[in-house]
């Protein structure tokens, strides 16, 4: 099996590996493609492209992402030849813990290359309506002074060094600020729209913020508070099912304090 690295070139021909139930790939890939920590290959059978993937790396943690093999090739081992390609390429990169989520169809992939199982993830979909929460007085505009403050919230909460990632999208969030600290972070233009906070007031105002306007929401199981606020506020649980894994070293995070994620491919 032969791996090459994915190019602008590239773009219009990975539409046709697109999943039925992902979201559009092309934007992600045109990410991976700008981002220097990002690293998407491709393989190659008769003469068209079958077989994606790409290593996210931050620092010492890096996900794996975009694990997709063209419908008319599965079963060939390609899942897990690409799998087993992007953890060589982390011996270069000096990482210790590898992270994904899985979905049902690839967890057995993950598991056999080693990966354990860290928890679930909780998917839902509004179904009734919504309460129409007022905004909290302590939610307010991001400002530049908050930059630092929330990298360390998001390390803390992520067990991640996030930084190359969240710094090019703090501009337009809205941070829940109390007693001159920062508590908590909405950042919508991130993926599915991150929420981290501190506590759960924090967390539960910024998810009021959010869930006004969006329809979907996506949980770890362990933030029981915040999945019961969704159950009391019209949305529902969704058949879909997330797996978070581990290859590596164990990190140390808090997924209760993370009250949405950003994506499939960050957690």
């Amino acid at each position: 099996m032969y791996f090459e690295t994915i190019t602008p070139q590239d773009l219009e021909e990975l539409r046709n590996l697109q999943p039925d139930d992902w979201p559009d790939i092309i934007p992600d890939f045109e990410f991976y493609i700008d981002s220097q920590y990002c690293y998407p290959i491709k393989t190659t059978l008769d003469d068209k492209i079958v077989g994606t993937g790409v290593c996210i790396v931050f620092g010492p943690t890096c996900w794996l992402s975009h694990i997709i093999v063209d419908k008319d090739y599965r079963n060939r081992g390609l899942g897990s030849g690409i799998t087993d390609q992007l953890l060589l390429m982390l011996h270069d990169q000096s990482v210790n813990s590898c992270l994904l989520l899985a979905s049902e169809m690839g967890l057995r992939i993950y598991q056999d290359a080693g990966f354990r199982i860290v928890t679930k993830y909780v998917y839902f979909n509004r179904e009734g309506p919504w309460p129409g929460w007022p905004v909290s007085q302590n939610i307010i505009p991001y400002r530049q002074e908050f930059k630092i403050k929330i990298l360390k919230l998001d390390q803390e909460v992520s067990g991640e060094n996030r930084k190359s990632l969240l710094s090019d999208y703090l501009e337009n969030s809205s941070v829940f600020f109390e007693d001159n600290e920062v508590k908590g972070v909405y950042i919508p233009d991130l993926g599915e729209g991150l929420i981290f906070a501190r506590d759960i007031e924090a967390g539960i105002e910024l998810m009021k913020h959010k869930y006004s306007i969006k329809d979907k929401a996506v949980l770890p199981i362990d933030n029981t508070a915040g999945i019961e606020f969704l159950k009391q506020n019209g949305f529902v649980v969704a058949d879909k099912k997330g797996t978070r894994m581990i290859f590596g070293k164990e990190i140390v995070w808090k997924p209760q304090n993370i009250y949405s994620r950003i994506g499939g491919n960050f957690g």
